[in-house]
């Protein structure tokens, strides 16, 4: 529970690019850090602490990410949660606010990524997610497929057996993404793609195609977090703020067998989203945008129910009924989303983070969702790890 209330000061984002086409991860950490002070309007010598979020990189990267822009000597604790890296940095900046630990802090992501599947680096010990592939194995069988794939994947094949879901309602998740992602100047895939496109890309598993999972990404963002008091001295508005998070992990259930959605975090999501709509005093209905967690079509249409935003059962419908768009229900990931932004692990969540605040500005341009006022953010590692915030634009009230 939050004491004070955390101002959204400033927040930044590298344009995303693949792995052929990037940058060091130092580079990236840079532009991000210079965009977001200058966004906030402030020097790096306000900055109190900092919280810095990836997945792949040495001990201490977070130390030389952030040395270019200032030696204040400051404390900088690294961050790594699988892909819910970058709102874990974020969640724990907001604690430092919100306890009156500090009166302004940075939260960092970034990853420098190679091409071609996620895989364990280290090979002579446990893997963190044994547990998670022994589950879908004894669920559906042995596969040479990537372990994400596997997890994901088999989630969807659940799904459709329980509820009919067709293939081609996972491929229309894909082609709204495209869509939402020629509006963002900033996403690694802009072109416009058709569900039969989609559909006729090399089949990956299950109902998923290639088009259907997210890319290996390169790319960095930020979000500069402060009480109101710090936002007061040094002209900052304290109309966007944090009115509620939450982060939660696996319980007995993601290991039952009983449903892969549970073991790739449907369950963990669900917990925190209600966390979070207790908190703060709101539900589903209430929200005008969400940046959920789209590592793959599957996990999109997962998250529609866990997150509350249709019924349990009913997303191929909301889906169909083009609920999940402008014009819908609520428009999720306006960004493009994991899928056609892109996802570097450790700059995810505060990718995400990026957006919302932008639209709650009202500076989002041709994706800009009319109105916005509530916007939630959800974001998921296997592992596991879930974050879930709300972000209010209190001017609007």
């Amino acid at each position: 529970m939050m004491s004070r209330s955390v101002i959204i000061a400033g927040v930044a984002m590298t344009p995303f690019a693949t792995p052929a086409k990037a940058r060091d991860y130092r580079a990236m950490a840079i532009d991000a850090v210079a965009d977001v002070l200058a966004d906030a309007g402030i020097a790096y010598q306000s900055i109190e602490q900092a919280y810095v979020g990836y997945v792949y990189g040495d001990s201490t990267s977070g130390q030389a990410a952030l040395y270019p822009s200032g030696l204040s000597g400051i404390p900088i604790i690294n961050v790594n949660n699988n892909c819910a890296t970058g709102s874990t940095a974020l969640w724990l900046a907001r604690q430092a606010i919100a306890s009156g630990a500090a009166d302004c802090v940075i939260a960092l992501g970034f990853e420098q990524m190679k091409r071609g599947a996620l895989v364990s680096v280290y090979d002579d010990r446990p893997d963190p997610l044994g547990d998670f592939l022994d589950t879908c194995e004894a669920r559906l069988g042995a596969s040479d497929s990537p372990m994400a794939l596997r997890l994901f994947g088999g989630a969807a094949l659940e799904y459709q057996e329980r509820y009919g879901a067709e293939d081609r309602t996972f491929a229309l998740i894909a082609e709204k993404a495209r869509r939402h992602a020629a509006n963002n100047p900033l996403a690694v895939f802009r072109e416009a793609l058709s569900a039969e496109a989609i559909l006729e890309s090399p089949h990956m598993y299950g109902p998923l195609t290639r088009l259907q999972c997210c890319p290996p990404t390169c790319g960095a963002a930020a979000a500069i977090l402060c009480n109101e008091a710090f936002a007061a001295r040094h002209g900052i508005s304290t109309d966007i703020v944090i009115a509620g998070q939450a982060m939660t992990t696996d319980r007995l259930d993601s290991f039952d067998g009983e449903n892969l959605g549970t073991t790739v975090g449907a369950t963990m999501s669900h917990n925190a989203a209600n966390q979070v709509y207790e908190a703060a005093g709101i539900g589903p209905d209430d929200l005008d945008l969400v940046e959920l967690h789209d590592c793959f079509t599957a996990n999109e249409l997962l998250s529609y129910e866990s997150l509350g935003l249709t019924e349990i059962g009913t997303a191929e419908r909301f889906i169909r009924d083009g609920d999940n768009s402008y014009g819908g229900k609520v428009v999720t990931n306006p960004s493009g989303g994991l899928l056609s932004k892109g996802h570097p692990l450790g700059a995810t969540g505060l990718a995400q983070c990026f957006e919302l605040a932008t639209q709650l500005r009202g500076g989002a341009s041709a994706r800009q969702v009319e109105g916005a006022r509530l916007a939630l953010q959800h974001n998921i590692g296997l592992g596991g790890a879930c974050v879930v915030t709300l972000y209010e634009n209190r001017a609007g009230r």
